[in-house]
């Protein structure tokens, strides 16, 4: 085993409306982000609305699986993407109707009408877990420094949900 410093991956699944990590997976920096997303997805019990990702996310398989949750994909093709099924009129495939609207309205009027922004709410996710726990890891093998990561996720959203204030209305 090499003795060099690599890096530690750790993929999160944020619910955008808590701002709690639903599902969390840690790999090795030999995984590229879409290879991830079909099990961050299958970690996640119940129904999902939306899926926001960056670039890295599109790719046929992430599409598919998203698909698959019957979720809605919002993650941004690539300057130069192509369709899928180009000699198609109406696109079927979720990715070819982003193409075409993108197309239609531009790539800044698509991410605001598709919600697009609301993942930076996964990005500011990431960045309290790096700042209150210092965005580096202790253990020196792999299984515990996963483990080591998810308790840091569990920490965090237990924080989350106490910090959180009750509302409800007061009668005039």
């Amino acid at each position: 085993m090499s003795k060099r410093r690599t890096w530690r991956k750790l993929h999160l699944g944020v619910d955008e409306a808590t701002g709690e990590i639903g599902v969390a997976e840690v790999t090795t920096n030999d995984y590229h982000d879409s290879e991830i997303l079909p099990s961050l997805l299958d970690g996640i019990g119940g129904e999902i609305a939306q899926v926001s990702g960056d670039g890295a996310y599109d790719t046929f398989a992430c599409n598919e699986a998203i698909a698959q949750r019957s979720a809605v994909a919002t993650i941004p093709p690539r300057h130069d993407a192509q369709p899928c099924r180009p000699q198609e009129a109406t696109p079927t495939h979720p990715r070819d109707q982003i193409l075409q609207r993108i197309d239609h309205v531009g790539r800044s009027a698509w991410k605001q009408e598709s919600g697009y922004h609301r993942r930076s709410l996964a990005e500011t996710t990431m960045f309290r877990l790096k700042v209150t726990f210092g965005g580096q890891v202790r253990s020196r093998t792999f299984d515990n420094q996963a483990v080591e990561l998810f308790l840091q996720c569990a920490a965090l959203n237990r924080m989350i949900q106490l910090t959180k204030p009750e509302s409800y209305p007061v009668e005039a």
